[in-house]
């Protein structure tokens, strides 16, 4: 980290969104689920490269993640993007055509769609304004994910009404360490 500037980010609970939902009560609790997948790309367009473990710094990020370094396509517009997630039953839908909003299947791998960690079983669209964990890092919903045309030019698939309103949430690292695929997730309050 020794001569890097820190990109700019919004603090999650200070974001629009997540200050708004985090002094209302509800969303769905009860649930665990688990990491599937964590993926990094060192710069914007990137291939997004699968790691065993990724290490999560507060304000800044996942280790050698593009937004950790400022060089993603949004760096430098100041968000909530520390660490992005998506659910592996979006990932499911979308195989399935379900619903049928293109002519066909899209098979999109947890790879492909360009967020950080790949989630099961975690009612992401209910986290904005949520602390909850994964594994050891307390993270916090800043705002939902919304799919946007780059994504579709990068796979060359119609994702953008496919992946709308189900494109994942954007979080801030509250409290940082090492996560592994395997651990589970939880709400915290």
């Amino acid at each position: 980290m020794t001569g890097e500037t820190a990109p700019r980010m919004v603090e999650a609970f200070a974001h629009a969104a997540g200050s708004a939902a985090v002094r209302v009560p509800g969303g769905a609790a009860g649930w665990v689920g688990s990491l599937t997948h964590i993926h990094i790309a060192p710069a914007a367009s990137y291939e997004m490269e699968e790691v065993s473990k990724a290490v999560c710094v507060a304000g800044r990020g996942i280790e050698g993640d593009r937004y950790f370094l400022g060089t993603g396509t949004y760096s430098p517009k100041p968000d909530v993007r520390e660490v992005t997630l998506i659910e592996q039953e979006a990932l499911d839908a979308l195989n399935r055509n379900d619903p049928p909003l293109q002519e066909g299947p899209l098979r999109l791998l947890p790879g492909d769609h360009r967020r950080n960690l790949t989630v099961r079983g975690v009612p992401l669209n209910h986290l904005v304004g949520r602390r909850f964990r994964v594994g050891a890092v307390i993270l916090r919903g800043g705002r939902l994910n919304f799919p946007c045309r780059y994504l579709e030019e990068l796979l060359g698939m119609p994702v953008y009404l496919p992946l709308y309103n189900r494109s994942g949430l954007n979080c801030g690292i509250e409290s940082g360490g090492v996560i592994r695929p395997g651990d589970a997730i939880a709400l915290l309050d």
